[in-house]
């Protein structure tokens, strides 16, 4: 796993804004190589900062400041209520939170690996867990222990005992949310802590019995929180709870794109650092899935796509224009390159171009009888 996370990195939209040295662009000015501003010299500022050659010129003192790499602080926020145990027929032993604690692992790996800080909350379960921010394989070391020994339990826990996130979770931190946001409350935690300036990353985490519901005949559900229960009959249902189920989750992803929230999705059957990818990968940013591209992922998965394919779904072609571009680069390589859309212009023959070639050999003509020795009898 640690191969695949190799070209992963955790970045901020916003600038970091912790103290120390990091990889993150910073908000805060000081000591540093790219220059940032100039601004008045203060009781306390450092004589080595002052720039003395604006001094010479100005008869003021002015302190250079510049731009700092700052170390990110990333928080992990757990969702341990009953909910999270659920898992799939095929895999009964690999459950929600067992993901939601494999996903956590690796950015922990990846902020170990850039030198940032990281703490880890989860809420509910039966041993509430909070660690506080710190840096380095001691401290992962000790993350991994506490999530290795956490199980879950219980419902979403009350307002007094969220007050302790509040304290610990600086503004402007990175904060990763794992859960499947069953509960109002999760998604109303995740817009608190959008709307109090920290950048909030949710992921939804789902089994491959919610997303393809492949029961048939008589079946019991039963709600591990609230015990409520109820039996249908899952061959007659299936089409309503999947256009239900894919609906909810589309307007999820929607309410959290209006706070300013990157939301994705992991499926217990998808690999580990998939929705890490779609998070922290070079050049991507996750689009509020649809209700129509919500289900079955075929096209995602697909990575063996066309280039051709793909320049004309992204022009609007359709695949018999596909075609006949396939068509004529084929006749290009069998017939050399087409012709150049606007060729330059040739000399005709004896215009002007012609009289300059002749003018030119008539030139070296004569050069040439300069410089060889006359002949005998010639003068």
């Amino acid at each position: 796993m640690r191969a695949r996370l190799r070209d992963l990195h955790l970045v901020a939209r916003s600038g970091a804004g912790g103290d120390g040295l990091g990889q993150h662009a910073s908000r805060s000015r000081g000591a540093g190589l790219e220059f940032a501003q100039y601004r008045a010299y203060e009781p306390g500022d450092e004589p080595r900062r002052i720039d003395w050659k604006l001094y010479a010129r100005s008869d003021r003192y002015f302190v250079r400041e510049a731009e700092r790499d700052s170390p990110l602080t990333v928080w992990l926020i757990l969702d341990a209520t009953a909910s999270m145990h659920q898992s799939d027929v095929a895999r009964k032993d690999f459950s929600k939170l067992d993901a939601a604690k494999a996903l956590a692992a690796c950015v922990i790996e990846l902020a170990v690996r850039q030198g940032d800080r990281f703490g880890v909350i989860a809420l509910g379960g039966d041993a509430p867990l909070a660690l506080p921010a710190s840096a380095g394989a001691r401290q992962r070391d000790r993350c991994l222990l506490e999530l290795a020994r956490l199980r879950c339990a219980g419902g979403w826990p009350d307002a007094a005992s969220l007050r302790p996130l509040w304290e610990r979770i600086a503004a402007n931190a990175l904060v990763l949310f794992f859960s499947d946001f069953f509960d109002e409350a999760a998604v109303a935690l995740a817009e608190r802590l959008a709307a109090a300036r920290r950048e909030v990353l949710t992921v939804q985490l789902l089994g491959a019995d919610e997303r393809d519901f492949p029961f048939t005949g008589g079946h019991r559900f039963l709600d591990p929180e609230s015990k409520v229960e109820r039996r249908v009959d899952a061959s007659a249902a299936r089409k309503d709870f999947l256009e239900r189920f894919a609906g909810a989750r589309a307007e999820l992803a929607r309410r959290l794109a209006v706070r300013g929230i990157r939301h994705t999705e992991h499926v217990l059957d998808e690999p580990l650092d998939a929705p890490l990818r779609r998070l922290f990968g070079a050049g991507l940013s996750p689009s509020p899935p649809t209700a129509s591209s919500l289900g079955e992922r075929a096209g995602v998965r697909g990575r063996g796509l066309h280039a051709e394919q793909g320049i004309a779904r992204h022009q609007g072609h359709t695949g018999s224009q596909v075609e006949d571009f396939r068509e004529y680069r084929g006749d290009a390589d069998r017939h050399g390159p087409a012709p150049s859309p606007n060729p330059l212009p040739q000399a005709a023959p004896g215009g002007e171009g012609s009289k300059r070639s002749h003018s030119s050999e008539d030139q070296t003509d004569r050069d040439e009888r300069r410089r060889s020795p006359p002949a005998a009898g010639e003068k």
